[in-house]
């Protein structure tokens, strides 16, 4: 998971890990790019409105190094557009904050 908010980062993790997930996370982007392309991971939870780098760059960053893990983009920003663009950018999924964890874990199965 890649989110700079730590009360909903330690409430998405929580909710996860009791449900059998193992979960890392960074709380910036930049940190967030770099451990995704040294480690393997099933799937990023990722916010847009992160520092150092934003979720849109590292999305796209993360698809034009040949990186295929699935990438469910969850962020304020909620509207028709924003989610166009993140879907095109290389997301599988977009969730609009707030969402209810058992959402967000229905999306990362699917």
């Amino acid at each position: 998971m890649i989110e700079d908010q730590h009360d909903i980062a330690a409430n998405i993790w929580d909710f996860l890990e009791r449900r059998g997930y193992q979960v890392d996370h960074c709380a910036d982007g930049a940190t967030g790019l770099a451990r995704a392309a040294r480690e393997s991971f099933d799937a990023i939870v990722l916010d847009l409105g992160l520092p150092r780098l934003d979720g849109l760059d590292l999305c796209r960053q993360l698809r034009a190094s040949g990186n295929g893990v699935p990438v469910l983009m969850l962020t304020a920003k909620g509207d028709g557009s924003d989610r166009i663009v993140g879907l095109e950018l290389g997301a599988d999924d977009y969730v609009p904050k707030p969402s209810p964890p058992r959402e967000i874990v229905a999306r990362i199965r699917a």
